[in-house]
């Protein structure tokens, strides 16, 4: 029954993540403007946990200035990015190129943060990624290739540029969870305050146009994306995922994750009226494989070479020290580098991490 339970919560979750590219791609269509959909995703979150956010103002002063700088990129900035990117390209391409081609930026920036310090000797070698993993990036740089030769038009071109920027963006986010000292709760609100701040602040003044500040917005539409996007993709999906971890393990949610963009495809036919092209499936295989493939591949063991350039740390007086919790997957390596699991946050762009020491979510 638990199995059952945990299949459940796993379906719910996965169809939130697809939502989430599918609201953005509709939003054009459905009379309410990037700013409206921004209050809506963030503002929601922020009042239903309200009661936690003095809590969370406090953890938020204690954390380093980087970090949060790294969190917040997950908010307004990936999301109005997102809506730019989905209103010049398909449904697809924003379910399958938002969340493919995080695990490439990831890997590109700690190597080249890994390499900086290296050179400065401020860290230890990093472990090698492997060979099963290199071909995954190799994989989803072929599919991110092959959406933009296949894919025709100059707005549909720039379209893929501004959602791999999001995608970057996103991959900053991942990595500013695995060094936060944060828990979910303050992660959450940390992402959605200043987003539905800043967002209302800038339609105030009229700089973001929006039909839901001057009264003009449609009913249905705000409906549905209060639930959609403001509810279900960022508190529902993270609670659902979370569940499943709990009831599955990690490794059947972990992988079953990186189908979303699979469904966003299928789901984008009917809704949309968006054709499976031969370069989508092309895309698809590539890029979902290529996930799939960096998901399963286990994490290269550091040699004794790389382990002997690692300098011994002192032990702190007054017995082992307590290691800080935080919103990244606890099969997380220790070593500078790749996580060993590609957690959903990576695998569906846009949500929230799940709890301390899981793996996290998505939009």
């Amino acid at each position: 029954m638990a199995r059952r339970r945990g299949a459940f919560a796993l379906a719910v979750a996965v169809l939130l993540w697809a939502s989430f590219a599918l609201t953005i791609r509709g939003l054009g269509a459905s009379g309410l403007t990037p700013a409206d959909a921004a209050v809506l995703r963030f503002a929601i979150p922020v009042l239903i946990l309200a009661p936690w956010l003095p809590r969370a103002v406090r953890a938020v002063r204690r954390e380093r200035f980087e970090v949060v700088a790294a969190l917040s990129l997950a908010g307004l900035p990936h999301f109005l990015l997102s809506a730019w990117g989905g209103s010049l390209t398909s449904a697809a391409l924003v379910g399958l190129l938002l969340p493919g081609s995080v695990p490439l930026f990831v890997a590109l920036i700690l190597a080249v943060r890994d390499a900086k310090w290296i050179g400065r000797r401020r860290v230890s070698a990093p472990a090698p990624i492997g060979r099963r993993r290199l071909s995954a990036l190799g994989a989803i740089v072929l599919g991110i290739g092959a959406t933009a030769t296949l894919t025709t038009g100059a707005a549909a071109t720039s379209g893929i540029a501004v959602l791999l920027t999001a995608g970057c963006a996103w991959a900053v986010y991942t990595i500013g969870l695995r060094h936060t000292r944060l828990d979910v709760i303050s992660v959450i609100l940390l992402v959605c305050t200043p987003s539905a701040l800043l967002t209302l602040t800038l339609a105030g003044i009229g700089a973001l146009p929006s039909t839901v500040l001057d009264g003009s917005a449609p009913l249905s539409q705000v409906a549905l994306f209060s639930v959609l996007q403001g509810l279900g993709t960022g508190i529902v999906s993270t609670a659902s995922y979370a569940y499943a971890v709990r009831c599955l393990g990690s490794g059947i949610p972990a992988v079953t994750g990186a189908l979303s963009p699979v469904l966003t495809t299928l789901l984008a036919v009917p809704l949309f009226g968006e054709p499976i092209t031969a370069g989508i499936v092309l895309a698809l295989a590539l890029i979902v494989g290529g996930v799939l493939t960096y998901q399963t591949a286990p994490t290269a063991v550091p040699t004794t070479r790389d382990m002997s350039k690692t300098k011994a740390r002192p032990k702190a007086q007054g017995g082992p020290r307590a290691q800080p919790s935080t919103a990244v997957a606890s099969s997380s390596t220790s070593w500078p580098g790749i996580a060993r699991r590609v957690t959903p946050s990576i695998v569906v762009a846009g949500a929230t991490p799940a709890a301390p020491n899981r793996p996290a979510s998505t939009p």
